[in-house]
Order: C-alpha cells, then sequence, then structure tokens
C-alpha cells in the first residue's frame, strides 16, 4: 500500500499524562498515542479518535502524521484496547521513512475450496516479511483450490508481492488440508453399521 488522503492524520502534542487525563481524551473523542524510533524520543500526542478507528482495520496502517505543520510517516506498531467494551485506549506509532525496509506481520487470508470432504485448516495466521514501508500488502493470498487431504502449504510455498521477502522460517506450516474429525466419525459408524448388518444377515443364513 501506498499513504494517501484517507491516510492523513492530524495528532496534538500531549503535555499532561495519567490514567485520569487519558480517559477525559477519549471522552473527548481523542486516543493518546506515542510516536517513537529513528532514534527520537517519544513524542506523545493525541489522535482524533473515530478516524483512527477506522484506519486500523487495516492491518500494518501506514500514516502520515501532520503535527505542528510538519508531516511524519508512522506505523501503528500497537494498538491497546479495553479487553470488555474493546475501546482504543493507545496507540503506538512507529517513525517510518519511505523507501525503508522495516520488518512486518501481514495477515494471511484463504480462498478457494479444497476436495470435498475436507478442510484447510490455517495453521498460521499472518507471517512476517521485510517490505518497504509504504509498500506493506494487505494480506498474503493462499488458493486452497482443489487440495487433497494431506496437502501441505508452507511459508517458503507463498507467492509474495515484488519487494517483499520471507523472515519467517521457510518450514513454517501455514495450510494443511485433512478430513473433519466429526467426518471420520461418522464414516466409523457407518462402516461399524454395515458390518452389524452383515453379521446379523450372515447368523440368519446360518
Amino acid at each position: 500500500m501506498s499513504t494517501d488522503t484517507d491516510t492523513k492524520v492530524v495528532a496534538t502534542k500531549r503535555e499532561n499524562f495519567g490514567k485520569g487525563y487519558a480517559r477525559r481524551l477519549r471522552a473527548s473523542g481523542q486516543i493518546p498515542a506515542v510516536i517513537y524510533g529513528h532514534g527520537t524520543d517519544p513524542l506523545h500526542v493525541a489522535l482524533p479518535g473515530h478516524q483512527m478507528a477506522l484506519l486500523i482495520r487495516r492491518a500494518n496502517a501506514v500514516l502520515e502524521l501532520e503535527l505542528d505543520g510538519t508531516q511524519q510517516l508512522t506505523l501503528v506498531k500497537d494498538v491497546q484496547k479495553d479487553p470488555v467494551h474493546q475501546i482504543i485506549e493507545h496507540i503506538d506509532l512507529l517513525v517510518v521513512k519511505k523507501g525503508e525496509k522495516i520488518e512486518v506481520d501481514v495477515p494471511i487470508t484463504v480462498v478457494g475450496e479444497p476436495y470435498p470432504g475436507t478442510i484447510a485448516n490455517l495453521d498460521a495466521v499472518s507471517i512476517l516479511l521485510e517490505v518497504e514501508a509504504t509498500h506493506i500488502p494487505q494480506s498474503i493470498e493462499i488458493d486452497v483450490e482443489g487440495l487433497e487431504e494431506g496437502a501441505h502449504i508452507t511459508a517458503a510455498d507463498l507467492k509474495l508481492p515484488k519487494g517483499a521477502a520471507l523472515v519467517a522460517d521457510p518450514e513454517t506450516l501455514i495450510v494443511a488440508v485433512s478430513v473433519p474429525s466429526s467426518t471420520l466419525a461418522a464414516a466409523d459408524e457407518i462402516e461399524a453399521a454395515d458390518e452389524a448388518v452383515a453379521e446379523d444377515q450372515s447368523e440368519a443364513s446360518e
């Protein structure tokens, strides 16, 4: 992805800290955040809450931050939420530069349907890649169409976008295709029933 107008965010410096101030900040529709990286001192800011709630739906969002009239690219590195109400409590932003290579966990999505009667089990929901900060893929797609029981897809099998490099172990299991245990159990029950019927028929004929 590259930065565009919908990733431009206006931030304001925070001079006050503490849980009470943070609560008042969130009540006013803002989210406390900290900017760090590239040897700079951590900078505490407030971000527009509604806009950030939309932007962080996308994994590894890169923001074009405007602060005191200056522009700064930042990567959403961590989002802390209230475990009960899922309210965003704090955001960590990492300073990045255009053309810079960074390591990020990119989500994995599965498309297609495996062979009838089987399921594709996603063993890893994301994969660690090295990519350009302003060209982070939204996800890595895996096509399981027609794959049969026993098929495995590892990190080494992934088709990565141009400019991306695998950081994770190439042998990391991503997807395994198998027959659901419920299907196997049902098949065993049918087989047992068939055997019982066959035995009854054999005894009846004797």
